[in-house]
């Protein structure tokens, strides 16, 4: 499943560099997560880690992108990619 931000974020700019495909921006009013790059940090780290560093828990599954942890690993693999 692909992370989302919620209305809760603060905006204090501490999940943005944390992750290792990018996957976060600066919206309109809040970060956003797009969804085809968040594998959850799966293939990098442990654990989610804009959520292990979001100090409002703002940062929360998405219902709306549900993926298991092998398509989670096989879009790591497409993101991580040498081209040939």
């Amino acid at each position: 499943m692909a992370l989302t931000i919620t209305d809760e974020c603060i905006n204090c700019d501490v999940c943005e560099p944390e992750c290792p495909n990018n996957a976060i921006s600066q919206g309109d009013e809040i970060y956003v997560i797009d969804p085809a790059k968040c594998t959850e940090c799966v293939g990098h780290y442990d654990e989610s880690q804009c959520v292990a560093v979001c100090p409002v828990d703002c940062i929360v599954v998405d219902p709306n992108n549900t993926e298991t942890p092998e398509q989670l690993n096989e879009k790591f693999l497409r993101l991580t990619a040498t081209p040939a």
